[in-house]
């Protein structure tokens, strides 16, 4: 399992510069996430989450909002849990996978992670 640093969702919505190295048994992976993106109300963003191959390892997004625990909000790079709205949506493809949360609301300013899956990695 291996997650990236969280990116920032706020009003002007900066979304940190993360990057993270995380070893597991199989070596090194890295995922990176954009520096900055900004989105009015009701407009759309795009949260990126890039690594060598992604797409073809599984991708999970979780939402923080301090205090409370991360909360998935994507599985399987593009199912919702129940309670999540249509408006998060997930894609996975090639070298990135894609958060993307239309018609932004005030109450999204949050912290988001990517985390990965890697299969092969696990055995």
């Amino acid at each position: 399992r291996r997650a990236a640093l969280p990116c920032t969702l706020s009003w002007a919505i900066p979304l940190l510069t993360l990057i993270s190295l995380c070893t597991c048994c199989a070596g090194q992976y890295v995922l990176t996430q954009p520096a900055s993106v900004s989105v009015s109300v009701g407009g759309t963003v795009t949260l990126t989450c890039e690594g060598d191959d992604i797409g073809s390892k599984a991708v999970h997004w979780y939402q923080q909002m301090l205090p409370s625990a991360p909360r998935l909000i994507i599985y399987y790079d593009s199912n919702r849990p129940d309670g999540i709205p249509e408006r998060f949506s997930g894609t996975n493809s090639g070298n990135t996978a894609s958060l993307e949360i239309s018609g932004a609301q005030a109450g999204d300013e949050a912290d988001y992670y990517c985390q990965v899956w890697d299969s092969d990695a696990a055995q």
